[in-house]
Formats: C-alpha cells, structure tokens, sequence
C-alpha cells in the first residue's frame, strides 16, 4: 500500500468514528429504553 492509500484509509477511519460512536449511543439508548418498558410491564402484571 502506497502512501496516498494509507492518507485515504486514515482519512476514511476518521471520519467513520463519530457515526460508530453515534451508533453506538443510540444502541444503548434503545436497549435502555426496551428494559424499562419490559420492567414497566413486569410491574403492571404483578410479576
């Protein structure tokens, strides 16, 4: 792999970043909204 490749990838890895760690914040955010509605649930049942 050449120089300029190597800058492009770099470039490329950089900008990806961010959206992973977005993603990765909006997953979590799901997930914590999912068991609060299950426990919401669970409570409203009885157990």
């Amino acid at each position: 792999m050449n120089r300029n490749a190597r800058r492009a990838r770099a470039i490329a890895i950089a900008q990806v970043k961010p959206d992973t760690r977005l993603a990765i914040s909006r997953f979590l955010m799901l997930a914590t909204g999912a068991t609060a509605a299950l426990v919401t649930l669970l409570i409203a049942q009885g157990f």
